[in-house]
């Protein structure tokens, strides 16, 4: 039990910087109905970006903005060739995601790791002071940037472009039929989204203290587990879409606590992809299986009765 209260401070910071990326996920895969794959490719072009920055003596708060760039041209790109080239999109993310292994190491002068020093560097995250009830715990900054995004993301989604992004999600023909141009949201939409993936790399760069071109594997799966967990686990919970966002952030936090229970029982690291999947695979047929034993007992009592 001490062990697992010690590793909580690093589970949930790491849950927290996580769940901007879940917030990208979500903008794809539930608001936009589109398969992105890009996102592996794009956490690590932020990382990538930010780090690289900050070795060239940048300001970090500049190099994070720019890594946020640098995530919204790997989404164009992917639009693109979905909107414009006719390239479905889970291939169109692929593609990109290709494309942006041979770009990262490009950015990071050729090599596959780059370390960004909290002793050299002035870093706004970093997991050495995790524990720390300071201002340099950084819980305070991820929790300020977090509540920042979903706050733009509430307000955003709550206007005529944003809602014309959610209505293309929902039905692109019925979007269609009512004068809007799909290729145009889904555009945009995949630009926000890798945006917050890339700013989210950004940050996780800063908070482990390197980056790493393969930083990004399996980035998509976390993602969709947070967006999962935070939808089951707090769905019966009354909220606007706000809410939904921060349910987003907290099923990344709810993933990585999970994760360390799991690694504190002994279990080897080396499974840490497949007790991924169990758990994503677990939250994901949950709602199937509710619904099947809800269903039985409908029959149960329309026949007893």
């Amino acid at each position: 039990m001490g062990s697992l209260i010690n590793a909580l401070p690093g589970a949930v910071s790491q849950g927290l910087v996580w769940g901007i990326m879940a917030l990208g996920v979500y903008v794809t895969y539930r608001i936009l109905d589109v398969a992105d794959l890009t996102v592996d490719g794009s956490l690590a072009t932020g990382g990538a970006v930010c780090v690289m920055l900050i070795r060239a003596g940048v300001n970090p708060w500049v190099a994070i903005l720019a890594a946020l760039v640098a995530g919204g041209v790997a989404g164009l790109v992917t639009a693109l060739l979905h909107t414009k080239c006719g390239i479905p999109a889970i291939l169109a993310g692929i593609l990109t995601q290709l494309a942006l292994y041979s770009v990262n190491l490009r950015v990071m002068g050729g090599k596959s790791n780059q370390p960004v020093s909290v002793d050299k560097y002035n870093l706004i995250v970093s997991q050495r002071y995790v524990r720390e009830l300071k201002l340099t715990n950084p819980m305070i900054p991820i929790l300020i940037i977090l509540a920042a995004i979903i706050g733009i993301l509430y307000w955003f989604f709550g206007t005529e472009k944003g809602c014309s992004i959610r209505a293309t999600g929902a039905n692109k023909t019925m979007a269609r039929a009512q004068g809007i141009n799909p290729d145009n949201d889904i555009i945009l939409g995949l630009v926000i989204s890798n945006a917050l993936v890339a700013l989210s790399g950004a940050l996780i760069a800063q908070y482990q203290g390197s980056v790493d071109v393969n930083m990004g594997r399996g980035a998509i799966v976390i993602g969709l587990a947070a967006v999962i967990i935070g939808e089951v686990v707090f769905k019966k919970i009354k909220h606007n879409f706000a809410g939904t966002l921060a349910f987003v952030t907290l099923g990344a936090v709810i993933y990585y606590i999970v994760i360390q229970i799991t690694l504190l029982l002994g279990l080897n690291t080396n499974d840490l992809k497949l007790i991924t999947a169990i758990i994503v695979g677990l939250f994901l047929a949950l709602p199937y299986w509710k619904g099947r034993i809800s269903e039985r007992r409908s029959r149960k009592v329309v026949k007893n009765a």
